[in-house]
């Protein structure tokens, strides 16, 4: 017999359910949200299972089990989903800009408004941990450490600048070819790589390479690939291309950085990585119909518009939310998982069973920060998830997506 109070939060939980389910605009693609919060938390749980802070001599340096176990390389193609936030960014802000100029809203009012909701939470980051690494060097905390935790909290920010940037150039990308800026990584590395030439013309990637799936998210919503042909194509193409640039040209398996690794796939981004985003965008185009399909359940559905509603300060804390934790368990000593070395299963036993206490440093920072997602004024309603009254009935579809 079930515990009536258990039974109670289960009744609880599907009621509140039910009312995210009935507040939501009927024509919004929720396809589209579960894959921006499959590929916020896939972010958050690749940092928190590849980032070590290892206490060494009084300080605290980085480290990543992928250097001493390449073999866990798989671990990093189930996390890196950049590619997929930057295929549903594209396709958002394509459908957004196109709903704005039909409504009559200039390109500068429609700008600013997403890009305020880009900044609120950063700034609100920036002053933080401005006040938190002044405090810790006033205190006499060693300047290397204080580097290493500034540099890991404010790491997420130099994707929100990429992201910025594409955004404000939405008009002038919404029919762009993604075998262009393609066409740019593949000779910038065959500049670097098969040439010898410099690393620096590299950084080009950095646009070039997350312009790609931008491209392919304005393409989708061009309806140019509505058909699951295209998801085949491009998870099959990018999945072989990615095998034969690992196995026979040499670029590393693992799709994110590893500290002393010669080559990082990601800073920059390289071909490998850009191929490596296709198929990954290529099996998000196949899996909207699943999608579809499995929103309509409540629970489901609930879960899933709870991470969009707070997906900004989700990132952006997610690494606060490792060092606090990390930091508060110093004062028990050096404790596995946490503070040592990454250089065995063992390692990874115990950061498995690091990661619950990580979830509930971050649903912490989510307390007291995601007012400054939500913005002034906003109370409890959004464009995600309102309240519907029958006025409100001509204007739904216009807010079917964020």
């Amino acid at each position: 017999m079930t515990d009536p109070g258990v039974r109670g939060i289960r009744d609880g939980l599907r009621r509140g359910a039910q009312r995210v389910g009935a507040a939501t605009p009927p024509g919004r693609d929720r396809a589209v949200d579960a894959l921006r919060a499959a590929a916020v938390l896939g972010v958050v749980l690749g940092h928190w299972l590849v980032t070590a802070l290892v206490a060494d001599s009084g300080t605290l340096r980085t480290a990543s089990p992928l250097r001493h176990l390449p073999w866990l390389a798989p671990v990093s193609w189930l996390f890196q989903t950049l590619a997929v936030f930057f295929l549903v960014g594209g396709h958002v802000a394509t459908r957004s800009h196109a709903s704005a100029r039909a409504r009559g809203i200039p390109y500068r009012g429609w700008l600013t408004g997403r890009l305020t909701r880009l900044g609120r939470p950063v700034l609100a980051v920036l002053a933080l941990w401005t006040v938190a690494a002044s405090a810790l060097l006033l205190s006499g905390a060693e300047p290397g450490t204080v580097r290493t935790l500034v540099k890991l909290a404010l790491s997420p920010l130099w994707f929100l600048v990429v992201f910025a940037v594409l955004t404000a150039a939405t008009p002038l990308l919404a029919r762009l070819n993604p075998l262009w800026p393609l066409a740019v990584v593949l000779h910038v590395d065959l500049l670097r790589f098969g040439l010898g030439g410099p690393a620096w013309p590299g950084w080009v990637n950095v646009v070039a390479g997350w312009l790609v799936p931008y491209t392919l998210g304005a393409a989708w919503t061009r309806g140019e690939l509505e058909r699951p042909r295209a998801g085949w194509v491009l998870l099959g193409a990018g999945t072989a291309a990615t095998a034969a640039l690992v196995v026979w040209a040499g670029y590393p398996a693992s799709m994110v950085g590893v500290p002393g690794q010669g080559v990082s796939n990601l800073d920059p981004p390289t071909l490998a990585a850009v191929t490596f985003g296709l198929a990954q965008c290529g099996l998000a185009l196949l899996l909207r119909e699943p999608l579809r399909r499995a929103m309509r359940r409540p629970v489901a559905w609930a879960a899933v518009a709870l991470v969009n509603l707070s997906a900004m300060t989700v990132f952006l804390w997610h690494q606060t939310a490792l060092m606090a934790t990390t930091a508060t368990g110093l004062l028990a000593g050096r404790l596995p998982g946490l503070h040592t070395p990454p250089d065995g299963l063992g390692w990874v036993g115990a950061r498995l069973l690091w990661l619950p206490v990580f979830a509930a440093a971050l649903a912490v920072c989510w307390g007291a920060f995601r007012p400054f997602e939500r913005g002034p004024g906003r109370g409890r309603r959004s464009r995600l998830v309102r309240a519907h009254h029958p006025s409100d009935r001509g204007t739904a579809a216009k807010a079917r997506h964020v």
